[in-house]
C-alpha cells in the first residue's frame, strides 16, 4: 500500500439533506479519496446510511464510499453482502466496508436486533466476515450453521466490481487479533484510543497477521480524526499521523460550522500538501 489517502467522516444528517449531500459531492469534486458515513440506524435524526450511500454514488464519480462502521447486529451479513456488492457494481468499484461488532445495545434491541455480550458480538463478527468473504468470492451456494447466522443454500450475487475491503473497528485485544487474522484494514476513531497507544495496537495486529501467514503491511490502517488548531498546521498534522503513527488512510471529521467550505478547503489545499509531505518523509 503506497501513498496517504485523505477523506472525510460525514454525519448522515437527515435534518439538512442538501447540506449532507453537498459535503459528499464536494469531497468527490475536490479530489478527496474516501467518504466515510457513520451508521446509527436507531438515531432518528440520521438517514439510513446505505440509502444515503446509494443515493450519493449516483451523484459522484471517483470518491470511495464506506459505512464507518456498519451496525452489524442490525444488518445480517448475507443482506449486507448483497447490498455492498450491488452498490460496488453500480458505482464502478468504489465501495469498502467498515464493520463493527456492535454498540448501543439498548437502541439495537429497541429496533428488533439482538442483544449480545462482548464475547458474542466478536463471535458474530467472525461469522459475518466468513459470509462476506464467501459471498464476494463468487461462491455458487453458501451454507453456514453458525451460532449467530445460518445460511442453507443461499445463492450469492452479483460479484463485486473490485475486491471489497473489510475494515474492522477494533480497540480491545481479541478484536485486534481478529483484525490481523482476517481483515483488510483496522479502523480507529481517535477519540476512543490515545494515539500514543496506537503503536501497541499496531503491534498486536502485526503479530496476529504474521501468525496467520499474512503480511502485516497488507492490513490497511484507517483513522477517523479531528484536525486541531489553525488551518496552517493541518497538512503537517495529517502527514504526522501517517509517518509517526502508521495511518495510511485518514478520514477527517467535518465541523458543523461551514462544513462544505471545510471539505473544499481540505480537498483542494490541505490534502495535496499532506500527501506530498508524507511521501517526502517516507522516501
Amino acid at each position: 500500500m503506497t501513498g496517504l489517502r485523505v477523506g472525510v467522516f460525514v454525519v448522515p444528517d437527515a435534518t439538512d439533506p442538501a447540506g449532507t449531500l453537498a459535503q459528499i459531492v464536494a469531497a468527490d469534486e475536490t479530489g478527496l479519496d474516501v467518504v466515510g458515513v457513520q451508521d446509527h440506524p436507531y438515531q432518528r435524526r440520521f438517514f439510513d446510511t446505505w440509502t444515503l450511500l446509494s443515493f450519493v454514488a449516483a451523484r459522484t464519480e471517483r470518491v470511495r464510499l464506506v459505512p464507518d462502521v456498519v451496525s452489524l447486529p442490525l444488518r445480517p451479513p448475507a443482506m449486507l453482502a448483497k447490498a455492498a456488492a450491488s452498490l460496488d457494481v453500480l458505482s464502478g468499484g468504489r465501495v469498502e466496508l467498515g464493520l463493527g461488532a456492535g454498540a448501543f445495545w439498548d437502541a439495537i434491541e429497541a429496533m428488533g436486533g439482538p442483544r449480545r455480550t462482548p464475547g458474542e458480538s466478536v463471535d458474530a463478527l467472525e461469522e459475518a466476515i466468513a459470509v462476506l468473504r464467501d459471498w464476494f468470492g463468487g461462491a455458487r451456494s453458501l451454507r453456514l450453521d453458525g451460532h449467530h447466522y445460518r445460511l442453507s443454500g443461499a445463492q450469492p450475487g452479483p460479484v463485486p466490481a473490485h475486491p471489497i475491503e473489510l475494515w474492522i473497528g477494533a480497540y480491545k485485544p481479541r478484536m485486534l487479533r481478529l483484525t490481523g487474522r482476517l481483515a483488510d484494514g483496522w479502523l480507529l476513531s481517535a477519540g476512543y484510543l490515545d494515539l500514543e497507544d496506537a503503536h501497541r495496537s499496531h503491534r498486536a495486529i502485526d503479530e496476529a497477521a504474521t501468525r496467520a501467514g499474512r503480511e502485516p503491511a497488507d492490513v490497511r490502517r484507517v483513522l477517523n480524526a479531528d484536525l486541531e488548531g489553525p488551518p496552517t498546521g493541518w497538512a503537517d498534522q495529517l502527514a504526522r499521523l501517517a509517518t509517526d503513527y502508521r495511518f495510511d488512510t485518514i478520514l477527517v471529521s467535518v465541523p458543523n460550522d461551514g462544513p462544505v467550505d471545510f471539505v473544499r478547503r481540505l480537498g483542494e489545499g490541505i490534502a495535496p500538501v499532506a500527501r506530498e509531505k508524507a511521501a517526502q518523509s517516507g522516501s
